[in-house]
This record gives structure tokens, C-alpha cells and sequence, in this order.
């Protein structure tokens, strides 16, 4: 439950785009896919200590899951919290897949540059994360693997991935509650898997709220043993500052 009603700030990042902010300790973000289809990259790290960024095995091994949805905690390389996932509405996002890259876009959608399509030229995931990590003095080797938000994919008996279509609808959201100051880079390109014939534009409206009180009861914090250890990591981190 947040404490407001209205948003903090609100604003909407285009398609096929970029953006990067740092989220403060006890706010919540709500990530809306505003017309449907949408895939959101992102990537998180400690500002004050770049070198702790999110952590894709651990977050889901030490969760039991492959996917991420409401109750799931978004955890560090050093088993702490990151943020908590608080509400949801599609039960299913990626962090498998990673992002897409120049030679992946422009063999599936063609090369549109700035001179061509101006604002509407087609970006790329990697370029837009480095983009935005080159403003925290960051580069390609503190790359990490990504969050996917609002996308689904799906395996068969081989272990082989592929996109589900139409998983994400317009509205849909997700609230994360950050239990850390955290770096979020985010982009707007698309999934790497996404097999949609046009180059899929499609754009992410964000907001910030001030989140209610955490309490030993919280479903996340008391999720698993392991979400459990790691929002104790999580207070003598904050504890010891």
C-alpha cells in the first residue's frame, strides 16, 4: 500500500529509448506499460559502491524461480536488496534473455539512423545502457544481465526460448519498492527475442511514491529464508553506514 495517492513525479520515457535516475531508500517506482507490448530493460547498482549491481543467478536461484512477478526481491551480488517487488499485474517478467544489440536490430528490423527517422531512428538496448552508465562513470565491463519487464518467454522440451506475444497489455504495472539508494538505468528497445515485424516502439510511463513502512510481516520479507537473510543484509548495510 503507498502512503499517496498521487504520484511524487510522473513521466513517460518513448519507445525504442533511454533513461537513468537514482531511486532513494523507502520509494516506490511503478513501471505502466502505457499502450501495450512493452519491454522495459534495466539494470540496478549501489551508487555509492558501483561495483554492487543486481544479480541475476542469485536472484532467482535463491528464489527458486525463472521468473520474476509480485513478492519476488530483486537482490545484489553482495545478498542484499535492491527492491522489492510489491505489485503486479502479469505474474511473469524476464531476466533470462538479456538485451538486443546494433547487429541484432538491424538484421530483424533494418538500420534506421538519426539523419533518417530523427527521434524515431532505431536504438538498441547494449548502446542505450551504455549510454546512460557513461553519466556514472560506468562502462561495458560493468555490464551485468538485465531485468525485462512486462516480457515473457517460454521454453520447450529442448530448453530452447522463445517470445510469448502479446503477454503485456496497456495498464499493465508493476511497483517496486527500493530498499536501497539505488542506480536505475533503464531502456525502452526491444526484447531480443520479440519476432515482431516492425521495430517494436513502444513506451514505459514511470512514477514515484513515497512507500509505506516495511514490517516484519511483509509478504516479501518473509517470502523465503533467503529474501529473509537478505533484507537482514540489507538493515546492517544501512545500519553500518
Amino acid at each position: 500500500m503507498l502512503e499517496t495517492a498521487a504520484p511524487l513525479y510522473d513521466d513517460l520515457i518513448p519507445g525504442g529509448s533511454h533513461w537513468s535516475f537514482v531511486m532513494r531508500k523507502g520509494h516506490v517506482l511503478r513501471l505502466i506499460d502505457e499502450t501495450g507490448h512493452a519491454n522495459v530493460g534495466m539494470l540496478m547498482y549501489n551508487p555509492e559502491n558501483p561495483l554492487e549491481r543486481y544479480n541475476m543467478p542469485d536472484t532467482l536461484k535463491n528464489q527458486h524461480t525463472f521468473k520474476l512477478t509480485e513478492g519476488h526481491v530483486l537482490l545484489s551480488d553482495m545478498g542484499r536488496v535492491f527492491a522489492s517487488i510489491t505489485h503486479d499485474d502479469l505474474g511473469w517478467h524476464d531476466t533470462v534473455s538479456g538485451t538486443c544489440n546494433a547487429d541484432l536490430v538491424k538484421q530483424r528490423w533494418g538500420c534506421k539512423t538519426y539523419q533518417q527517422a530523427h527521434n524515431h531512428y532505431h536504438r538498441n538496448g547494449l548502446t542505450s545502457f551504455l549510454n546512460e552508465l557513461a553519466k556514472y562513470g560506468l562502462n561495458k565491463k560493468d555490464l551485468t544481465a538485465n531485468l525485462n519487464w512486462f516480457s515473457r518467454v517460454k521454453t520447450d522440451d529442448e530448453g530452447n526460448m522463445s517470445y510469448v506475444s502479446d503477454h503485456s497489455h496497456a495498464g499493465a504495472t508493476v511497483d517496486l519498492r527500493f530498499e536501497m539508494d539505488t542506480i536505475v538505468v533503464l531502456h525502452t528497445c526491444p526484447h531480443p527475442l520479440d519476432p515482431t515485424p516492425e521495430y517494436p516502439s513502444n513506451p514505459l510511463r514511470y512514477q514515484l511514491f513515497k512507500a509505506a513502512p516495511v514490517t516484519d510481516a511483509d509478504p516479501c520479507k518473509i517470502s523465503s529464508p533467503e529474501a529473509t537473510r537478505a533484507f537482514a543484509n540489507t538493515a546492517l548495510y544501512h545500519l553500518m553506514q
